[in-house]
């Protein structure tokens, strides 16, 4: 009895098992991003950068940003919020 070999040979074991480790890698790889996504590590700064590799200053500008906060939320009066702010970009 013959056997039809068809011209692939070992070949075509090794082309599914390659494609089998590329779908394998594909479903991990979107697990992944899907868990990453839902428990909110792809939030950061919106320019993409993390805060040490940012410009000089982020800290403060951040710092301002949330006494600007506070002072609009009414946790703080008009004189505390300049008192605060001088002392923040005094310190810069």
């Amino acid at each position: 009895m013959m056997w039809y070999d068809g011209g692939w040979g070992w070949g075509a074991w090794l082309v599914m098992a390659v494609m089998m480790v590329l779908v394998w890698a594909l479903i991990i790889a979107g697990i992944v991003a899907l868990i990453r996504y839902l428990t909110g590590s792809h939030r950061s700064d919106p320019s993409g950068l993390s805060p040490s590799s940012a410009e000089p200053g982020w800290g403060s500008r951040r710092a301002e940003d949330l006494l600007a906060e506070r002072f609009a939320r009414g946790e703080i009066d008009e004189g505390e919020y300049k008192r605060r702010l001088m002392l923040l970009r005094e310190h810069r």
